[in-house]
Formats: C-alpha cells, structure tokens, sequence
C-alpha cells in the first residue's frame, strides 16, 4: 500500500538509523547534562548549578547580611523563573540546606523560622520562613559584577548567569559536597579554612608534597564535631588518591552521681547521623536486649547536644559501654571521600588534595587578572573625563561661550581644545554646580590617586610574581576572619587516635564487682560477707568444724579449687552464698566427690605458675591458663595414682628458682625450680624419693634472698642453703635446726 505524501512538509520527519545509535547518542547527552548541569560541583567555586543560582538570585535580591530578609518563597520563585526551571521544593531543600549549621560547616545562607533541625525534622514551607546571605556568601560573590567570571544565557536566553562564581572563599573543601551522576559521583566531607589556608599559602611559598600537606590539614572538620580516629597513613592514603573513608566517633563524657553512680552524656555524634533516628536505634538495641549493659538512653538536648546512657550497674567500665555502642549503633561512622569534579566546569575528575587547593588558585588567580583589567578600564575611563575637567576648568568662559552660542557644541569643542569624543560628552553633561573653583582642587586630587592606582594596577598585570603575592594577601585576610581564635573558624573535629581492640566480655562487666571476704570451712561449708578485713574470731562454724580457708576476693573474681582427686574446680565470686549463717555446702556449687578433699583455694589470674604434688612425691608445674574448668565437674590436671592423694598446690613467684621439700620421714631436700617441668596435665616427675614415707610440703623461694619458714609464732630464716642442695628425685638430709616438728613450711 503506497504512503500519503503529507500536504505539510514539516508534519512528518523520518529519521533512518539504528536504534541502537539513537539511543546510546541521547543516554550520553543526558549523561552528560546530569555531570555537567547537576551532580557534580565545579572545583572553583565548590557549587553545583543550583547552588550557584540560588546564590546569584538572592544577590540579584541584594539579600547582604546588612539587610533584612526576604520570603524564601520570593527567593525560590527568582530561581526558578530566571535561572533553575525545576521544581520548587527542590530548589527550597538547596536554599534550607546552605542554612543549616549541622549540615553545612560554613553557612551561605542565613536563616530566620525554622530551618529544621539535626533530629531530621523538615523545616516550616517556605512561605514561612525568611533567609538572606550570609558573609561567606558575599566573599564567595565578591568580584562577580566586576568581569571577574564568564557569564551564559538561561535556560529561555532572557538573562544571563554566571558560569562560576569568583569565590574568595576555598568553598569546595570547606563546605564539602556529595552527589551522584550518571557512572559516578562525589562525596567531599567539611575542612577547617584556617587549616586550608595555611596549607595554600605553604603551596606559594614552595614546592610542597601531600605529606607537608597532610600534616596541617589533618583531616576533615565536620559541623556536628564528633573525633577523627582514622589512621594518620589511611589520611594520607586518601588525600593523595583522592578516594577513601575517614571513621568518626561520637564525643562523650562520664559524669558521676550520686552514692557512686554514673552515666554518660553524649555531646556531639557524627557528621549527617540524625539525633532522633540514632536514639530510636539505641533504644532498639535495649529492647531486643541485644545491649546488656546498658538500661536506658534519654534524651535531654535543648540548644547543644545532650544524650544520657544509664548504665546496667555502676561497676560496668564506660569504655567498655562506650565500644560496645560504636561497634552496634552509628555512634560511630565511616564518611566515603570521593574527590570526584569538574576540572574548569568541564571535564569529570577525581583529584587529589594538592590539585584541588592548587585549581581554586589558579582561579583565583584569573579573577584577580579579570577584575585589575576590568578595574584598568574603568581607572583609564576615568582619568580620560578627569583630563576634559581639567581643561574646562582652564577654558571655562570659553567653554560656556562655544556652548551658549553653537548649534552643535560637541564637535565645536573637540576641535577647539582636542578633547575626545568621551571628554566632551562628559563636558556636555557636567552640571552647573560643579563648576566652581573647590571642585577643580578635588579633580585635581582624584585625577592623581587614580595615576597612582593605573600604575600599581598596570604593574601587577604584568608581574605574576605580584600577582601570586596578592593573592597570599587575600588567603592571609580569610585566615584571619576563619582563624582558629574565631567562633566560626575554630576546629571541631578532634583529631584522635585509632582505638585499640577492645574484647567486650559481656558476662563479665555485668556482674557486680564488690569486695568480698570468701571462707571455706574444713568441712566444705563456702560462704562470702561483703567487704574486706573481715576479722576470723568473729566467725562461726558448724559444731566440730573450724577454718580451712579466708581471703579477700571480688565478686567478679574467678575462684579456683584443688581437690585431692587432682581435678581443678571454677566458680565465680558472684555465685557464692551471702556470708549469713554457715553457707552451704560446697558441693553444691561444684561436682566434688565425697571422697576427695579441697587441697587448695585461690583467685585465679592469668599466666600464672603452680606447683602440684600428689601424696608419693610426684609433681610438675602447672599454667594457670590450663586450669579453668567449663564444667561443674572440673578440669582434671593431676592423674592421682593408687599410692595417694594430690596433696599440694602452690603459686610460685616470678622471683623464685629453687624449691624445698621434705616428707614425713623428716628428709629435706633443696633443687632449682627449672628441673620441674612444665606441663597441661598428667602424673609429673619424682620430686622427692621415699621409702616407706609421703611428702609434707613443698615451698618454692629466690635463692638470693634465703628461705623462710614458721615455727610457732615466730618466722625463721636459713641463708645457706648450700648443705641440702642437691637434684631432684634425691632422698635429701635432715632439716635445718629448728625446723617445725610438723614438717610444715
């Protein structure tokens, strides 16, 4: 079937290509409009384009900080009906963010109403609210009615706008951006100006690494504070690539109660973490007990940030609570860097530190050129009127005669007095009143101030040198109002170090850590009374029972039994029945069998070293890390064989070397420590040889410092030792005079 021919030639329009081409040709265009035109900011001036309009409308409004402020509506509605045609709520959330002192580090916008706040609550509509521009703002404008940047038509080529903004302000890094485009995106986090500065004017007084860089830009400075505690090579890594992530940790202090007890007050937390959604995720947390040690989270903020964390008790340790909390809530929190922009408004680049300070110099640099060619003109223009006034003033008469009596005065008197075409229009225009004798002084004076300023104008358009070194003026006069002396310049973040790992034990900083005097009685009844310094004779036991054991522990303390049977039984303190009455049984806390007795009682500690022996004189030495038992039935360690019991369980001291020991058949024998050996379980090695004898004790001691022992009331010491010194498995000699009958240590 043949096609109609359209009766109008423009009514129809075939495009032949593949449709593959067609699209991949308007995906790039678009692509390109999203980096260029919205998401990624410009690396002069640190603006998106929304951003920049926002700015040069409210300038356009002369909304100056000296001013009072308008409807932000008004402000929103310049925006999108000359520059931005979007929507207006998005151009109001960029006017409310460049108002908000938690979301940006350096206000360009000052807000009057409700702005929102860090809870997230939105701000009021923006017919509500009134804003106008802040300081900063003005210094990031300064220049642009002076030919200090390039201006482009909008969108309906009704009014122009400017491509950058001239930004005597280093805004990209103070103020930092995010945003995402088509294949890539940005994310710059807040810096101190001062620190950017100081930096700068490094990179003019010499050829600088990003080492010498780093170390006075430390790392970013966030509007809400919180503590920087990435690595100090992990910042440097990022600053010189371009990409990486700074951790932050939220600031918090413990404040002490009364009767002992404490809890921690929150005062800052992470940068663009939303106070409410962080309190709702901690009390969560509690709820679904996923956070033991902590019993309640409040918040009491008014102006400043003030979160309360109630502890479970008062002896849980607050750093404990406190890593606990980083590692489960966004108390602590990782900010991506992604140095990603637009090099000159053009072309997608991530640069590293020393590229970004030194593009935001050299425009700068052009601005400057710009504004002292565009300042030049005007001087010249000027001198050029202030020359036809100065002949004027010598010619009056005659200037007002050719004026009064010629029908075209202007060439009448250009070609009288030689002046041009400028000078006498400016004649033309000049108004009687002028024309009296005071003015020519003035003239006179003004024509020589601007003499001076052509030339030092003309000088510094010629020197870069001069240029660079107004430039370093410029950076000196935004470090001083920016310096860290200033309430707006001073830093916020804290620089601190990486934390350390922490093992959070959950079951043992819940517990009551309290002093406790623990007593075991002959019989096996276990009691604990609060508090230390209990005094024995005012203890009671069971009738024909007595005392074994008393010590001072706490209830956090992992307690230890040596039983005859060889096995080591684990209790903790907490688990231990109140001191009140006899106690109970310690076979109720623990598997022990009747037939076995408790050899030794002790608090356990780490890496510490122990001697058994059972009955027949065998023994070895024993880490207390292999002694814990998981089990009421205990750990067994010493393999008890059918000639007798364990019956000796002693700490050794660091300090000693040598052990002493002596059976009931009255033979002492002295060896160094070291022919023991040390081992996780097992029967261990003759210490002692006997012949129709067991052993009575075992003591070990520093052969330097003598060995002591009790007898009776009194302590006796033996100095010399040499004469029982011989190896182990000997029979050994009689004791020292003296010894105890008892054959006891």
């Amino acid at each position: 079937m043949a096609r109609k021919t359209p009766t109008n030639p423009v009514e129809e329009k075939i495009v032949d290509q593949p449709m593959a081409n067609l699209l991949s040709d308007r995906y790039l265009s678009y692509a390109l409009s999203t980096i260029m035109a919205r998401s990624l900011p410009d690396v002069r001036d640190g603006l998106k384009p929304v951003h920049r309009r926002v700015m040069f409308a409210m300038y356009q409004l002369k909304l100056n900080p000296n001013l009072p402020p308008k409807k932000s509506a008004r402000v929103v509605g310049d925006v999108i009906g000359k520059f931005h045609p979007h929507g207006d709520q998005s151009v109001y959330d960029t006017l409310v963010r460049l108002a908000q002192d938690f979301a940006v580090r350096y206000p360009l916008v000052d807000g009057q109403g409700n702005f929102g706040n860090i809870d997230g609550d939105n701000a009021a509509a923006m017919r509500y609210t009134e804003s106008r521009l802040t300081e900063t703002a003005i210094a990031l404008l300064e220049g642009i009615d002076q030919d200090a940047v390039d201006f482009r038509y909008t969108y309906d080529g009704d009014t122009q706008e400017p491509c950058v903004l001239p930004s005597n302000f280093p805004n990209l890094l103070a103020n930092g951006a995010a945003g995402i485009a088509v294949g890539m995106a940005t994310n710059i986090p807040p810096h101190n100006v001062a620190e950017l500065c100081e930096a700068m004017e490094l990179m003019l007084e010499k050829d600088v690494s990003i080492e010498d860089l780093v170390k006075i830009v430390k790392g970013p400075d966030f509007p809400t504070g919180g503590i920087l505690v990435e690595s100090k090579d992990a910042v440097l890594e990022s600053y010189r690539t371009g990409r990486g992530s700074f951790r932050t940790r939220a600031r918090w202090v413990k404040e002490e109660m009364k009767q002992g007890t404490w809890q921690i007050v929150i005062t800052e937390i992470p940068y663009q973490v939303q106070k409410a959604k962080l309190i709702e995720q901690i009390a969560n947390l509690i709820t679904n007990k996923k956070l033991p040690m902590l019993d309640d989270i409040r918040d009491e903020s008014a102006e400043d940030i003030r979160v309360v964390l109630v502890p479970k008790n008062r002896n849980v340790e607050p750093e404990l609570l406190m890593e606990a909390l980083y590692r489960a809530s966004d108390l602590e929190n990782r900010f991506s860097l992604n140095m990603n922009v637009l090099e000159n408004g053009i072309v997608p680049k991530v640069m590293n530190l020393k590229e970004v300070l030194q593009c935001w110099l050299n425009h700068r640099q052009d601005v400057l050129v710009r504004m002292s060619n565009h300042r030049l003109e005007q001087v010249k223009h000027r001198l050029e009127v202030l020359a036809g006034y100065l002949i004027v003033y010598l010619n009056i008469d005659e200037v007002i005669k050719i004026i009064r009596e010629s029908e075209e005065p202007k060439p009448a008197l250009m070609k009288k007095f030689g002046l041009t075409e400028v000078q006498a229009e400016a004649i033309l225009n000049m108004r009687l009143r002028s024309l009296r004798k005071l003015e020519e002084i003035e003239i006179r004076k003004e024509f020589d101030g601007l003499e001076a300023e052509k030339d030092k104008l003309e000088n510094l358009l010629k020197s870069e040198a001069k240029q660079w070194a107004e430039i370093k003026k410029q950076i000196g006069v935004t470090k001083k109002i920016y310096g860290p002396t200033t309430a707006l310049g001073a830093r916020r973040t804290t620089i601190g170090k990486p934390p350390a790992p922490v093992e959070v034990d959950l079951q043992q900083v819940m517990v009551e850590k309290e002093p406790i005097t623990v007593i075991l009685s002959a019989k096996g009844w276990i009691r604990a009374m609060k508090g230390h310094g209990v005094n024995s004779g005012d203890l009671k036991y069971k009738e024909g029972d007595r005392e074994q054991f008393i010590f001072d522990a706490q209830t956090t303390d992992k307690l230890v039994f040596f039983a005859s049977n060889g096995r080591f039984y684990t209790i903790t303190g907490d688990k231990l029945p109140a001191g009140r009455g006899f106690g109970e049984p310690i076979r109720l806390l623990v598997d022990i069998p009747n037939d076995a007795d408790i050899v030794q009682m002790m608090v356990w500690q780490a890496d510490q070293k122990i001697l058994v022996a059972s009955r027949d004189g065998k023994g070895f030495v024993v880490s207390s890390n292999d002694i814990l038992a998981q089990t009421k039935n205990g750990k067994t360690v010493m393999s008890v064989s059918d000639n007798g019991d364990a019956t000796i369980c002693k700490l050794i001291n660091p300090k000693d070397d040598h052990v002493a020991i002596i059976g009931n058949n009255r033979k002492f024998l002295v060896f160094k420590l070291d022919q023991i050996p040390e081992l996780a379980k097992g029967k261990g090695v003759i210490l002692q040889k006997y012949k129709d004898a067991s052993i009575s004790d075992v003591k070990t001691f520093n052969l330097k410092e003598g060995l002591t022992y009790t007898s009776g009331t009194r302590e006796m010491s033996v100095s010399n030792v040499k004469e029982w010194i011989g190896e182990r498995a000997q029979v050994g000699k009689l004791p020292p005079n003296g010894f105890p009958r008892s054959n006891k240590f």
